[in-house]
């Protein structure tokens, strides 16, 4: 993502609830592996779904898992439920899910996440240990050795 605080202060302002996860998140806990995109969970809701595309209307959001490449903002159309989106924009890939593998739903997730600020703008960030949880529940490679990376950093923190 080539301006991150940018997109958190657009989602914020959007009014938007979600909880920041996958890559971002790990860095935000202090691991060092490189991610390119970024991955929220929220409730699709339509209303949802309208703030997503005032958020990112401006940076011409498609959906870069279909070959067709519709625009977001025509594709859901109203009442459509949705219940992933994977984005590109003019400024990187956006993922929004609304569930996280390993963990559970946007509502679980709220319950444990870790408050962070950013520019000015506070966000939730996925809690240390359920990022560990979903990392490992994924079983790639990289997901394993960014858990492994995590592992430790909350070992440090507990004075381990």
């Amino acid at each position: 993502m080539q301006n991150f605080s940018h997109l958190l202060q657009r989602l914020t302002d959007a009014g938007l609830e979600f909880v920041l996860v996958g890559g971002f998140a790990a860095v935000a806990h202090g691991s060092f592996h490189l991610t390119r995109d970024v991955d929220i969970c929220a409730v699709l809701t339509e209303e949802n779904v309208a703030k997503l595309r005032q958020a990112l209307g401006e940076w011409n959001p498609t959906h870069r898992m279909t070959p067709q490449k519709l625009s977001f903002l025509r594709h859901p159309s109203a009442g459509e439920a949705v219940n992933n989106l994977y984005l590109q924009t003019d400024m990187g890939m956006v993922d929004i899910l609304t569930s996280i593998k390993g963990v559970g739903d946007f509502q679980r997730l709220r319950a444990s996440a870790e408050e962070f600020e950013v520019d000015g703008r506070r966000f939730h960030v996925i809690s240390l240990g359920d990022l560990i949880t979903a990392k490992e529940a994924m079983g790639r490679e990289k997901d394993l050795l960014t858990a492994k990376e995590l592992r430790a950093i909350a070992a440090k923190r507990q004075g381990k």
